[in-house]
């Protein structure tokens, strides 16, 4: 209260004045002109976390630039390279930060939140936001193979049946270098492991350094010692990295003599044991001897309880668990595209590692909880028949709710209470099972919340009823009034109706129904008001107040996921011409704002709403997907539109990973209120293949459902395995191009589909045409 009362705004602008400063309160005002009026300037946790960020970006900037003759990671090897398609100029950014190469790939164990890094060349990065392992080959006659400087790196991930590799490769016949990395539920936090395999034709050295730095930049060592049997290091006083076996030589360095990589272009020089850096940038490097034409084998073991700050976000993780238990019962696909198959699998193990308990989605730039991402990916994994896993999740959602009924991750999201409620009530449909009983209150207090938190003054009539501007998904813009809130949350009332009315709670839920139908009549009063007109007349901008732009991606909510709105809709397909036309690049959405590159998970959300729509353009989309996954089946959160590397977010972008799951599953099921929609994703390529097609057993809102699709002479049979807990009212086989069959009796698990029966569209420039 005192602080209300102070002249505070007088003393900050006096205090900038005096020191040369422009005024910060004028620049603050003029920066929320930019948007609509918030509760909410910016959510404080996103603020908390730019600033840690754009920290490190500034310890970036005075130690990279000034010391390029060190060994740096692969991003910077190419963003500060200016012979390099990467490269960006440095001159007025006050922080340098990684902005083209934003890639690595996690290994670890289910039920485990320890999550070591891979980086595209190797780096090893074992503890969370924490120092690398480099390996390089080193020989006398001077020359060298730097696995980050390197060109033609081959990397891929392994899916085995007892957990997953990362798998890099470097060099040809006179150098090569190889390195496998996995992790293994050993000790007290479980074990990684990196196996180097190194060969030269000439006499060489293999060597393993320490790093003080990982994919996001700087990350500070002060202490590094040799074990006194040569066979490990301790850094920073841990005993963390064994070597299979002792080093030969030995080399360490602080920052002010510079990179230890220097001291091994004169390996005849005595070497250091241990070392001491006030700055916060030791260095050091363990060499082992190369025979000429004979692979040396090495292994590496990190012990991840090393890791002090994983056991600060994940305090209650359950115990790490097997892999091959945790991918028993999942539901299987079989497809002509191995590719495709491969970014399924891939997807699955994804979705596995990051759900310890709490769900995130990435293992390091996102490592933390958000109910927007958290419905999503909580979707695929009933999809993928994971409802155990997501059980545990939803048990945490009370707790985190506010007395006044808002599911809170961060300030300013509207949608998170829509949000909670609809995958409640998703993982209720697809179970079979009531909410519990200890989720009622939770779930009144949602709804309740919702209802109160809508407009019901207001000056433009085009926002009474909607919900107030806020921050919403950051990359739709500015604060504004986003009608993707406004869908999640009618849709979290329609769910708080039908889990209440699962519960006998009915005069509580009809209150929700009543509620939800108002909210939509809001919204299509609003939207009446809003539309576009002329060239894109009929598409949903992002908000009522807005032109049209790329944030209305954000509008298709109405189709997917949430099904308020028929899929052949005519202001959904007004939205989805309008991102085709103006909004795609190398095939895939592209985000103007905040995110400035290629999108894959916001590229599926279009093609999921073109296939309820009934237009083979769907297609296409998942594939130019597919395309710009990485070596090991990941995608960032934004692809850079020529490196193709990841340009923002985590470089592993587990809401993506689940997208690509519901993608597949849609493709061969998914339910359309009480009907189940058969095959019509499939493209008419895997038609073609001669191949026979699968998927599952999947769940679904009727019971676990595996479809297998068989060619014949002529036409297909279509078969369905269901064991109905609730019969739909009936079943639509609707492969593309090709009449549907309708199917009213749910003792019939098969028909026959005959050949075309109708005409496929030529493609134009790339797309298929729309039917």
């Amino acid at each position: 209260m005192l602080f209300k009362w102070l002249p505070w705004k007088y003393m900050v602008r006096r205090v900038a004045r005096h020191h040369g400063f422009l005024d910060p309160i004028m620049i603050m005002s003029r920066l929320g002109k930019f948007a609509q009026p918030s509760e909410v300037g910016e959510p404080i946790e996103l603020l908390r976390a730019g600033l840690v960020f754009h920290a490190r970006g500034l310890m970036n900037t005075r130690a990279i630039q000034n010391n390029l003759d060190w060994i740096w990671p692969y991003w910077v090897e190419r963003q500060f390279n200016p012979r390099d398609s990467s490269f960006i100029p440095r001159a007025f950014s006050i922080s340098h930060i990684n902005l083209s190469h934003r890639n690595w790939t996690a290994v670890g164990v289910p039920d485990s939140p320890y999550l070591p890094i891979v980086d595209p060349s190797g780096l090893l990065t074992p503890y969370y936001d924490g120092w690398s392992l480099d390996a390089w080959i080193i020989r006398d006659d001077g020359s060298s193979l730097l696995p980050s400087k390197a060109r033609g790196i081959s990397q891929s991930l392994k899916l085995e049946p007892n957990g997953i590799a990362v798998e890099t490769a470097i060099g040809d016949e006179v150098m090569r270098l190889r390195s496998r990395v996995e992790a293994f539920p050993e000790g007290p936090a479980g074990q990684c492991r990196q196996r180097l395999m190194a060969r030269s034709d000439r006499p060489a050295w293999l060597a393993v350094s320490v790093r003080p730095y990982n994919p996001e930049g700087v990350s500070f060592i002060h202490d590094i010692a040799l074990s006194p049997d040569r066979s490990g290091w301790s850094i920073d006083g841990f005993p963390a990295v064994r070597f299979s076996e002792a080093a030969q030589r030995h080399f360490a360095s602080e920052y002010h003599v510079g990179d230890v990589f220097h001291m091994l272009e004169e390996l005849d020089s005595p070497g250091r044991d241990s070392v001491h850096c006030r700055v916060g940038l030791a260095t050091a490097a363990a060499l082992f001897p190369l025979t000429p034409g004979t692979e040396k084998i090495l292994d590496l073991t990190i012990e991840l309880s090393g890791d002090k700050e994983t056991p600060k976000q994940f305090p209650h993780s359950s115990p790490a668990k097997p892999w091959t238990p945790a991918l028993e019962g999942l539901s299987r696909m079989e497809i002509p595209d191995a590719h495709m198959a491969f970014l399924y699998e891939a997807a699955l193990r994804s979705l596995l590692l990051h759900s310890p308990g709490d769900v995130f989605p990435g293992p390091y730039t996102y490592k933390r909880f958000w109910f927007r991402d958290a419905a999503f990916i909580l979707d695929a994994m009933l999809a993928a028949g994971m409802a155990d896993r997501v059980e545990r999740t939803l048990d945490q959602f009370p707790s985190r709710q506010t007395l006044g009924g808002y599911f809170l991750s961060q300030e300013g999201e509207w949608d998170s209470n829509g949000e909670a409620l609809w995958i409640l009530r998703r993982w209720c449909e697809t179970t079979g099972k009531p909410p519990k009983p200890a989720w009622i209150p939770s779930i009144i207090k949602a709804s309740d919340w919702i209802a109160r938190k809508r407009i019901v003054k207001h000056k433009d009539a085009r926002v009474l009823g909607l919900f107030p501007a806020g921050f919403s998904a950051e990359h739709l813009g500015p604060n504004d009034f986003y009608y993707w809130d406004d869908f999640w949350g009618a849709a979290g009332l329609q769910a708080a109706a039908w889990l209440l009315e699962a519960a006998g709670r009915i005069p509580e839920s009809r209150l929700a129904r009543e509620r939800s139908a108002d909210f939509l009549a809001a919204i299509d009063r609003s939207i009446t008001a809003a539309q576009a007109a002329g060239k894109h007349a009929g598409a949903l901008p992002a908000s009522p107040l807005r032109r049209m732009d790329s944030g209305a991606i954000g509008s298709i909510a109405a189709s997917y996921p949430l099904k308020l709105w028929p899929g052949d809709d005519p202001r959904m397909v007004a939205t989805l011409e309008f991102l085709l036309s103006d909004c795609m690049f190398k095939g895939t959405f592209f985000q103007d704002m905040i995110h400035s590159g290629m999108n894959a998970y916001l590229t599926l959300h279009m093609a999921q709403s073109l296939i309820r729509a009934g237009d083979p353009r769907a297609f296409q989309l998942i594939k130019d997907t597919a395309a710009v996954a990485s070596p090991t089946g990941q995608w960032p959160e934004a692809i850079h539109p020529h490196t193709l590397g990841g340009c923002m977010g985590d470089g592993q972008h587990v809401w993506a990973a689940a997208e690509w799951v519901l993608m597949m599953r849609n493709l061969f099921l998914r339910e359309e209120e009480r009907v189940l929609v058969i095959g019509s994703g499939i493209p008419e390529e895997w038609l073609a293949s001669g191949s026979t097609l699968a998927f599952g057993p999947g769940p679904t809102n009727f019971g676990p459902v595996r479809v297998v699709i068989v060619p014949m002479a002529k036409g297909f049979r279509v078969a369905w395995d269901a064991s109905w807990r609730t019969p739909p009212m009936c079943v639509v086989v609707q492969l593309p191009g090709r009449k549907p069959v309708t199917v009213t009796d749910s003792h019939q698990f098969s028909v026959d589909v005959t050949e075309t029966s109708l005409p496929i569209p030529e493609p134009i420039d790339g797309i298929p045409a729309k039917a």
